[in-house]
C-alpha cells in the first residue's frame, strides 16, 4: 500500500541521516609538540585519575591545534556542597588571566599611536601622581617620575604584588624602576589608570569593545553580572570546602575578570590567529623585556637568584611570561587566588596551546603532569610556578601520573 511505503521512507531517511553522522562519542585526536598524538579518551581517563589523586574538585581543559580550539572538557564539580557539575560554560574566576587580556588591549593602543610604552606615565596625567588618593604614598619618592607603561606591564616598576604585603601596608617603590622583575598587580592597576585617562573610556568598556565582543566572549565580564548566578562555579580550599565566589563590582585590570573555559579559550584563539591583535602589536607584546632569575615567582620581591631557568631563557614580555624551547618561543599566563588555579600556555610555531582552569586550591598540583600529558609540554618552568605535584591525604610529593 502507498501509505506503507511513504511511512517507511520517512522512517528510513532519518535513520540513514543519523547513521551518516559521526558518533558524538567518537574520540578526538590531539597533536602534541613532539609529533605524537593522544586521544580524548586517553586524556579523560588520566585526568580523572589525576584529579582523584590530588583532591581537585573541578577542572576545565581546552586544547588548540592549528590555532583552533579542537577540544574542551570539564571535569568534576562547580559546587561540591550542592553537587553541581562543572561545565565548559560555568562562570569561573579568571584571576590574573585578566592581565593578559588587558595587555592585549594596551598593545593595540600602542600600535595605534594612542600610547607610548616608554613615555613616563606622569606625562599622561594632568596632575602629579601622588595627588591622586590611591598614590599619595609615593609623594616622598621621586622615582615615580621615571616609571613607564613598559615597566608596569613587564613588572619592573618596583612595586610589591599588593601594597598590603608591605610591612607599612603602603605603596612603596622597592627598587630602581626598570632594573629587575617583580610580579605586581599594583603595576597593572596603575597602568589601567593611565589607559583610562588617555582614552577617556573605562577599561571594561574598551575590553568589551575590542576583545570580548569580537571573540564572542558573551559569558565574560570585568565586573560581576547577576546573570552569572545561573551557572556559577565556587572556589574550594585544599580540603574541598567551599570558598564561594567573590562578586567583584570594581573593574581591576589586574584581576577582576569572571570568565568561562569556552570564552577564555576563544581569547587565546584570537591572540593565536591574530583576529584581535595585529602582527605588529603581538610582536611588541611578546618580545622578551626582562630576564627572570628568581628560583620561584612568589614571593615577588625575593632577591634570591638561580640558573634553573637559564636554559629556557625565562623572561617577561608585556603582560605575559615567555620562554624558549626546541619548538620555538612559548608564552604563558596564569591566574591564582584562594580556591582558584588557572594556567595557559601557547607554542606559536607549533600552533598549539592549552588552557587549564580549576576551582580548587589543589588544581595546580596536577598542572605539571597535565601539560606533559596533553601536549608533551615538558618545558614550562613548573618549579618556578610552584606547580609541585602533590597527592592529597598522605602529603607525598612526586608525579602522580607515574604512580
Amino acid at each position: 500500500m502507498k501509505w506503507t511505503k511513504t511511512i517507511a521512507t520517512f522512517v528510513v531517511l532519518p535513520l540513514l541521516a543519523i547513521a551518516s553522522m559521526p558518533s558524538l562519542a567518537e574520540p578526538i585526536t590531539i597533536k602534541r609538540l613532539d609529533g605524537s598524538s593522544i586521544t580524548s579518551t586517553e586524556i579523560e581517563s588520566k585526568v580523572t585519575h589525576l584529579m582523584a589523586s590530588s583532591c581537585v574538585t573541578g577542572l576545565g581543559i581546552a586544547i588548540l591545534n592549528d590555532n583552533k580550539i579542537i577540544y574542551t572538557k570539564s571535569f568534576g564539580l562547580r559546587d561540591k556542597d550542592r553537587q553541581l557539575p562543572l561545565t565548559e560554560d560555568s562562570i569561573m574566576y579568571g584571576a590574573s588571566f585578566t592581565k593578559a587580556v588587558f595587555a592585549t588591549l594596551v598593545a593595540q593602543l600602542v600600535v595605534e599611536g594612542v600610547l607610548d610604552l616608554d613615555m613616563p606615565i606622569q606625562k599622561y596625567l594632568p596632575k602629579p601622581l601622588p595627588d591622586y588618593d590611591n598614590y599619595r604614598d609615593l609623594a616622598d619618592d621621586p622615582r615615580y617620575l621615571t616609571i613607564t607603561l613598559r615597566m608596569l606591564l613587564n613588572h619592573t616598576a618596583g612595586f610589591a604584588n599588593f601594597r598590603w604585603l608591605n610591612l607599612s601596608k603602603k605603596l612603596e617603590i622597592k627598587f630602581t624602576p626598570g632594573s629587575r622583575y617583580a610580579y605586581s598587580g599594583e603595576g597593572i592597576y596603575l597602568a589601567q589608570m593611565i589607559v583610562e585617562t588617555v582614552t577617556g573610556k573605562t577599561a571594561d568598556v574598551l575590553i568589551q569593545e575590542r576583545i570580548f565582543n569580537p571573540t564572542g566572549m558573551h559569558n565574560t565580564s570585568m565586573q560581576w553580572q547577576d546573570r552569572f548566578n545561573d551557572n556559577l562555579a565556587v572556589g574550594h580550599d585544599k580540603d574541598e570546602k567551599s570558598l564561594g565566589h567573590v562578586k567583584r563590582k570594581k573593574v581591576n585590570a589586574a584581576g577582576s575578570m569572571d570568565t568561562t573555559l569556552n570564552d577564555y579559550a576563544h581569547f587565546i584563539q584570537g591572540v593565536m590567529q591574530g583576529s584581535i591583535i595585529s602582527k605588529e602589536a603581538k610582536a611588541i607584546m611578546l618580545a622578551p623585556q626582562i630576564a627572570i632569575t628568581t628560583p620561584t615567582q612568589f614571593p615577588t620581591l625575593s632577591t634570591a637568584s638561580s640558573d634553573d631557568n637559564k636554559h629556557i631563557q625565562l623572561s617577561y614580555g608585556l603582560g605575559w611570561g615567555i620562554f624558549q624551547t626546541p619548538h620555538g618561543k612559548a608564552y604563558f599566563k596564569e591566574g591564582h587566588d584562594d580556591g582558584w588555579e588557572n594556567h595557559s600556555v601557547v607554542f606559536d610555531k607549533q600552533k598549539t596551546a592549552v588552557v587549564i582552569m580549576s576551582n580548587s586550591a589543589n588544581g595546580d598540583h596536577i598542572f605539571k603532569d597535565l601539560l606533559e600529558l596533553l601536549i608533551q609540554d615538558v618545558y614550562t618552568p613548573w618549579k618556578w610556578e610552584g606547580y609541585v605535584p602533590l597527592e592529597c591525604g598522605n602529603g607525598m610529593v612526586g608525579s602522580v601520573l607515574e604512580r
